[in-house]
C-alpha cells in the first residue's frame, strides 16, 4: 500500500510530462477543461454538454476524456484541466489532496448502495460461485487505481479472505476475461454487471457491497466519485467558476427530473453500448450544499479507512473539502 501511495506522487508529480498531450488550463483562455473517466455516473457532465447548459451561462466547456482516475488527479496538480466529473474516485481525489494541498474543492458526489446501484461483484454466468467468502484462492480482479484494489481487498477480508491477490484490469475489460475463464471475479462499476448480464456471459454475485462491507449498513451512501473544481479556478475565475457550478448543479437537476432521457448522452461519452443504456443504473447525485450531517459522517468514514490502511499519509477530513459556495 505504500508501494502505490508513493506511485501516485511520482506518477503525479511525472504528469506534467503526461500533460503535455494537454493544452495547459492556464494557456486556454476563456475555456474550461473538465477531466472525466468515461462511466455512467459521469452523466451530469454530459448532459450539460449535450443540452447545451454551459453554453447558455456563456462558458466555453470542455470535457477530457481520460483512462483513469488517477490519471484526471495528476492532470489537476499539473494544472491541466479545472476539475473533474463525477464518477472520479473519491479517494484518489483524496490522495491527490494530500500530494498537493487545497488542490480542489468537491460541488458534487455520486453516493451509491444496494438501491443505488454501482459498485458489484460478477462472475462468469454459468460460474458455481455463490457468495464472496467462495472466492478464496480464486483469480479475482478489479478496475484500475488505488481506491478499487483497496476497496476490493478489504471486501474479501470481511468474508474471510485476508491477503487476497487482487489483479488491476481495466473496467472495458472485465466481461470479456470473464467469459473468456481468464477470471473468476471481479470487483467492478456498473454498466459491468447489466452490460455482462444482458449478453449473458456474466451474472452479478453481490451489489451494494462497498456499503455492506466497507461502510457497515446496506443503506448507507458511499461517496466513491466526485465532481470538483480546482481551488485555482475558484481564486483565478471567481465568477465563470461559479456559473460553472451553477450549470453543473443544473445538470444534475435534468438527470434526476429526467432520468430516461439523459440516458442517451452515457452512449456518446462512454464505450456502453447503445442498445444497454435503457438498462444500466443511474447513480445518484449530492451537491454541496445537500450533504446532510450523516452524509459527511459516511464519507469520513470512508476516507479514515484510507488513513487506516497507510493509504493517506495522515487523516484527511472531508468537510473543508466541500465547496461553501
Amino acid at each position: 500500500m505504500r508501494t502505490s501511495r508513493r506511485q501516485f506522487i511520482q506518477t503525479s508529480a511525472a504528469a506534467l510530462a503526461f500533460g503535455a498531450s494537454l493544452p495547459s488550463a492556464r494557456a486556454q483562455d476563456d475555456k474550461i477543461l473538465i477531466g472525466y473517466w468515461p462511466i455512467a455516473s459521469g452523466l451530469p457532465l454530459y448532459t450539460a454538454l449535450e443540452r447545451g447548459f454551459f453554453k447558455e451561462a456563456g462558458l466555453n466547456v470542455e470535457g477530457v476524456k481520460f483512462a483513469s482516475a488517477q490519471q484526471v488527479a495528476e492532470a489537476m496538480i499539473a494544472g491541466r484541466i479545472h476539475g473533474s466529473a463525477n464518477g472520479t474516485a473519491s479517494a484518489v481525489l483524496g490522495l491527490a489532496e494530500i500530494t498537493s494541498p487545497n488542490l480542489f474543492k468537491i460541488i458534487c458526489s455520486n453516493p451509491s448502495n444496494h438501491k443505488l446501484v454501482l459498485d458489484q461483484f460478477v462472475v462468469p454466468k454459468d460460474s458455481p460461485i455463490k457468495s464472496i467468502a467462495e472466492l478464496k484462492g480464486k483469480r479475482v480482479a478489479s478496475g484500475p487505481g488505488i481506491q478499487n484494489v483497496t476497496l476490493a481487498k478489504i471486501i474479501l477480508e470481511k468474508n474471510g479472505i485476508p491477503d487476497a491477490k487482487v489483479v488491476e484490469l481495466p473496467i472495458g475489460q472485465h466481461v470479456p476475461a470473464l467469459a473468456a475463464d481468464q477470471l473468476d471475479a471481479v470487483y467492478t462499476l456498473e454498466p459491468t454487471g447489466t452490460a455482462g448480464r444482458l449478453k449473458g456471459l456474466t451474472r452479478v454475485l453481490e451489489n451494494g457491497v462497498i456499503s455492506k462491507y466497507v461502510l457497515g449498513a446496506a443503506d448507507a451512501p458511499w461517496f466513491g466519485g466526485s465532481a470538483s473544481v480546482t481551488t485555482t479556478f475558484l481564486k483565478e475565475r471567481p465568477a465563470d467558476a461559479k456559473k460553472y457550478i451553477a450549470a453543473y448543479a443544473r445538470a444534475v437537476d435534468f438527470v434526476r427530473k429526467n432520468p430516461a432521457e439523459v440516458r442517451k448522452h452515457i452512449d456518446g461519452f462512454t464505450a456502453i453500448d447503445p442498445s444497454l443504456v435503457q438498462e444500466v443504473p443511474l447513480s445518484g447525485f449530492t451537491l454541496y450544499n445537500e450533504f446532510s450531517a450523516s452524509d459527511l459522517g459516511y464519507f469520513q468514514k470512508f476516507f479514515d479507512i484510507f488513513t487506516e490502511r497507510k493509504i493517506f499519509s495522515r487523516a484527511l477530513p472531508v468537510k473543508p473539502l466541500i465547496y461553501v459556495g
